[in-house]
């Protein structure tokens, strides 16, 4: 089989306008960035605000292996192969971010037949709105210094500034830095520290900001640190906002791409959902409801992550309404969290299936829990025997899921059909909605925490530092304990440890550091080692992507 470039590089693209119009949208509400991408202008909300919602897809997943299971692939396939039975449908995406495609897990357009194309243009540079909210992020970093440098008004504590730099690539380096060095006229030295660009509180304000003026006010309200007197500082009292607004006005608008089978995709925003709140942005969202009759939009990673983070953050500040979930899986990611090496996959093992196949049962538990039906799709590989799939077949049966092979990644959209089918089925006979979050917003901030440390992860209580105390006390003291919270956890796992698999319980999870995002509106509480600013693995897929005289790219997946 073709490598995923390659087969993205021998699609036959439509122009934008073309996929636009398939959606009835005129060339008066695109903004062309070359052939084959676009931004859809304010023009388009304001003329489509009055249309009935169509049916919300989320599509998520198990826990995975560190190489992922294709939960994008799926995303992509089902909305083909829902195109593919008739249906009018919209997928609604993240955008990729730098740091995965020149690390480890590579690209996120999807794989094998179910791809976002153009492809290369997608996983590097787009639209360039991963560099807009770098350049707006790190303009309130400078603003911030040259506050320090030209006197200090504002009595802000050097020692206590809390908002960080930001750079959308994997650099261990930067995690930890010294800045202002070399006498008077470089500044003030303090001690800072970068984060990934996709973990930045600007990328989660684009996500969910409604529209230009909420995204500046939004922007106003970033809690920036402390004064020597313990005085919160924000945004907008280093008059940072305007400014840092104007960076961001063209990244606000959704991208319009399309799938290998030419169906429209809008890829919008890419916070991760391990060390972020993990979905696209509210306005592509919102966006593809009033365009088409069902909108599939994936949250990241596991239901724990993404799926929590999506109902109880993105759905309660936007006002969304899911229909149905599918819950990605593999046989392959259910041995490993049975027990299988990484590197013993595609052998049969029927007893570490049966004995993995509790975390997928966690998922789909986890997804009733919040009033929801489910479909459970397998995405296949050519090495899961009829034995092993047999083992998820008997498990949905007793859950009460409906469940379907996917083989979207080698057949595209007609590998999908009878995913499709369950999906549109599922939704059909659910007409009742009871979709509702997990907490409610009064509760104290640990009180929310332990819910869903509690309910969707397993665990038996919750242990904090004694920094995360004072910084619990202190979020709660500037009355911001109503808003929800943000877990940054490992991916690997359903606990705070990557290497404890399948379905952990009674555990204690730790919680090591809170941080306040007030302008993005929620609380992030960070657990275990996780990192904000990833490191390139020994190998990283940088070493394997070329470019040849003919500007021909290779080795991007």
């Amino acid at each position: 089989m073709l490598t995923d470039i390659e087969i993205a590089q021998q699609a036959k693209l439509q122009p934008i306008q073309q996929v636009a119009a398939s959606l009835g949208i005129g060339e008066n509400c695109l903004e062309y960035y070359g052939k084959y991408k676009a931004k859809l202008s304010d023009e388009l909300f304001d003329s489509v605000k009055d249309r009935p919602d169509g049916k919300l897809i989320l599509v998520t997943a198990i826990n995975p292996t560190p190489a992922g299971e294709g939960k994008t692939t799926t995303s992509i396939g089902l909305g083909e192969a829902m195109a593919k039975i008739g249906k009018k449908t919209i997928v609604a995406l993240r955008e990729p971010s730098l740091g995965p495609v020149f690390g480890i897990k590579g690209g996120a357009a999807g794989g094998g037949y179910a791809q976002v194309v153009p492809m290369e243009d997608i996983n590097l540079h787009f639209t360039g709105d991963m560099h807009a909210i770098t350049a707006a992020n790190n303009l309130l970093c400078a603003m911030i210094d040259n506050h320090l440098q030209q006197g200090n008004a504002l009595g802000i504590d050097p020692r206590r500034i809390l908002f960080k730099r930001c750079l959308d690539m994997n650099d261990r380096a930067l995690r930890f830095t010294t800045i202002g060095l070399g006498g008077k006229v470089n500044g003030v030295p303090r001690e800072e520290g970068f984060i990934i660009t996709v973990a930045s509180e600007i990328m989660a304000i684009l996500c969910l900001a409604d529209n230009l003026m909420d995204l500046k006010e939004r922007i106003a309200g970033i809690l920036v640190g402390y004064t020597y007197d313990n005085k919160p500082v924000y945004a907008r009292d280093l008059k940072a906002q305007g400014a840092m607004t104007v960076l961001l006005k063209d990244a606000l608008k959704p991208n319009l791409v399309q799938t290998l089978e030419n169906n429209p995709v809008l890829m919008h925003g890419g916070p991760f959902a391990n060390i972020a709140h993990g979905c696209n942005s509210v306005r592509a969202t919102k966006l593809a409801l009033k365009l088409a009759d069902y909108t599939i939009t994936e949250a990241g990673f596991g239901s724990d992550l993404g799926a929590e983070k999506f109902f109880d953050i993105k759905c309660r500040k936007a006002g969304l309404t899911p229909n149905c979930v599918v819950v990605v899986a593999t046989v392959r990611a259910l041995k490993y969290n049975g027990g299988v090496a990484k590197a013993d996959l595609n052998e049969e093992n029927v007893p570490a299936l049966q004995k993995g196949i509790v975390n997928l049962k966690a998922h789909v538990e986890n997804m009733k829990k919040f009033g929801l039906p489910v479909v459970v799709a397998i995405n296949r590989f050519p090495s899961d025997t009829s034995a092993e799939l047999q083992v998820i077949d008997d498990c949905c049966k007793e859950m009460g899921v409906r469940y379907a092979l996917s083989e979207v990644f080698s057949k595209g959209g007609e590998g999908g059909m009878e995913l499709a089918q369950a999906v549109v089925k599922t939704i059909d006979e659910n007409t009742e909605n009871h979709f509702a979050p997990i907490y409610p917003l009064n509760l104290p901030i640990k009180e929310k925490i332990r819910l869903i440390a509690k309910k969707i992860y397993g665990a038996g209580e919750v242990a904090y530092t004694s920094a995360a105390e004072k910084a619990i006390a202190e979020i709660e003291a500037l009355g911001h304990g109503d808003l929800p919270v943000c877990m940054a956890k490992t991916q690997y796992s359903l606990s705070d440890d990557p290497t404890v698999l399948g379905r952990p319980e009674g555990f204690t999870l730790h919680v090591s550091e809170v941080r306040l995002s007030a302008g993005a509106g929620f609380i992030v509480a960070l657990t275990g080692s996780i990192m904000t600013m990833p490191g390139l693995p020994k190998v990283p897929c940088a070493e394997r992507i070329d470019i040849d005289e003919n500007g021909i790219i290779t080795g991007l997946f």
